[in-house]
């Protein structure tokens, strides 16, 4: 017994035509100020209601170049339907929702071990450097000191402070690379 298998097209709905992807994008544009006036309503934030017109016309642009959206006697109420219904799922499932913080994610558990390393290769590069050089590298880079706080703390005039940080960072940098 043998099969046949044969792509068949979707079967075609007997109140409509189906619609071109052409003809969506003309819908979905002349559709869009109005039905992004009702999200920003509904949401009160106009970048919810940005993302959720982009999800509407991203789903509903599937199927019309799936070619299985049929034309529709009213398309504004349809896509407004499915907006509706994208931002009904996104209330029911807040877990789906972008969570905005102003916390960093947590980097990953090294134990420490890159904290380590990047201590020895600092000391290391420092010990290359000479007690003036050093100096100006420690107040100015690490710990974050102007050149002027730097040199009321060294005693020196805030541009041999300069000079000094300069020969320091070329050094460390020689360092490197070799």
């Amino acid at each position: 017994m043998e099969t046949r298998t044969c792509a068949v097209p979707p079967p075609q709905r007997e109140d409509g035509e189906r619609m071109s992807p052409k003809d969506f994008d003309t819908s979905f544009a002349a559709d869009m100020p109005r039905l992004r006036r009702r999200l920003l309503a509904l949401t009160g934030n106009p970048h919810d209601a940005d993302d959720l017109l982009q999800e509407t016309y991203l789903r509903l642009s599937r199927r019309a170049r799936a070619q299985s959206l049929t034309r529709q006697q009213h398309p504004y109420a349809y896509t407004c339907t499915v907006a509706l219904n994208l931002l009904r799922d996104a209330w029911q499932h807040p877990s789906r929702r972008e969570q905005s913080t102003d916390r960093l994610p947590e980097s990953g558990w090294d134990g420490g071990l890159a904290s380590y390393e990047a201590s020895q290769t600092t000391l290391a590069l420092l010990g290359v450097l000479s007690e003036k050089e050093a100096a100006a590298v420690i107040l100015v880079d690490l710990e974050g000191l102007s050149h002027d706080t730097a040199g009321e703390r060294l005693g020196a005039h805030r541009g041999t402070v300069q000079r000094n940080r300069m020969r320091g960072l070329a050094k460390m940098r020689d360092a490197l690379d070799n």
